[in-house]
């Protein structure tokens, strides 16, 4: 007897093993991808792609080592200043806040948000006496 009468995917009618789901590969893949399509995005990728579009706009945006740019410029294009990897402290005491090798510091000039942008540079891996 027949545990599964049609083919998950596209309701065709099976033919030959009895525990069979579906009718080919190609209807097995397209349930599954339709599946995780209708689950709820996971934290973890979510993160993930944060990270990526950060360090992406970071990097389109720092050629030159040191920059500084606008906050609105790379916030527009989904900047979010909030993923961000690890961070480190200068001896003046700023902050820069860094995903994987590109870092940026959130400055204030006048009426208008600013970003300074670096690289990770070797010196910044000495531990401060």
């Amino acid at each position: 007897m027949r545990i599964q009468q049609h083919c998950k995917h596209c309701n065709k009618e099976l033919q030959g093993r009895t525990d069979k789901k579906y009718c080919d590969l190609h209807c097995k893949s397209a349930y599954q991808y339709q599946l995780a399509k209708e689950q709820p995005e996971r934290f973890y990728n979510i993160v993930d792609n944060q990270l990526k579009l950060n360090r992406k706009i970071l990097k389109e945006f720092n050629k030159g080592g040191k920059v500084t740019v606008r906050a609105e410029r790379i916030t527009e294009m989904g900047f979010n200043a909030n993923f961000f990897t690890h961070f480190w402290k200068n001896q003046k005491g700023e902050v820069y806040l860094f995903v994987y090798e590109y870092g940026f510091m959130k400055l204030k000039e006048g009426a208008h948000e600013k970003y300074v942008l670096v690289l990770w540079q070797d010196y910044m891996n000495k531990p401060k006496i």
